[in-house]
Parts: structure tokens; C-alpha cells; sequence
């Protein structure tokens, strides 16, 4: 990703206030992005694997690495119950 993004811990996000609107305007990348969620989901369940999440907050562009254990229509939870709007999210590494 060309953009700067802030490194930020998750333990950080619970404090961030989110758009409703989404980062993605591509349907192409939304499904991509749903895809790599759920991948994401399934690494961090069985293997405990850590992964990027590059999101975008009400002020700026952040990324943060953590383990994804839950995938819902909404969001994305992560260690103790932390959690990431989909629509929010550009990109899952």
C-alpha cells in the first residue's frame, strides 16, 4: 500500500471512532477483502498466526498486527473482543 499508515496496538482501537461509509468503492476489492478476512480468520484459529490490518478511523489511515478471531457480517473481533468494522478495512496481509 503506497499510503502512510499509523502503526497502532489493538488494545488502541477500542478508543477510535468509526465512519459508516466505506473505504472500498471497488465490488471486485470488497469481495477480495471478505475473502481475506475470513483467511485471516482461519490462520488465527488454528495456527495463532498474526496478520496486517490497514484501516482507516474518523481521523487517519492506521494498520495493526493481531490475531483475527472472529469474522461477523459487521466486523472483525480480535483479542478480547476488540473489534474493526468491515467497511473500514482497505486491506488483511
Amino acid at each position: 500500500m503506497n499510503d502512510i499508515f499509523l502503526t497502532i496496538e489493538k488494545e488502541d482501537i477500542q478508543t477510535l471512532k468509526f465512519p459508516t461509509t466505506d473505504v472500498l468503492d471497488d465490488k471486485e476489492a470488497i469481495s477480495q477483502r471478505i475473502n481475506d478476512l475470513n483467511r485471516a480468520q482461519a490462520l488465527g484459529n488454528l495456527e495463532h498466526s498474526k496478520i496486517k490490518i490497514y484501516f482507516e478511523d474518523d481521523s487517519s489511515k492506521k494498520v495493526v498486527e493481531t490475531t483475527v478471531w472472529a469474522v461477523t457480517d459487521n466486523n472483525v473481533v480480535l483479542k478480547k473482543g476488540v473489534g474493526i468494522p468491515i467497511n473500514r478495512i482497505f486491506k488483511s496481509l
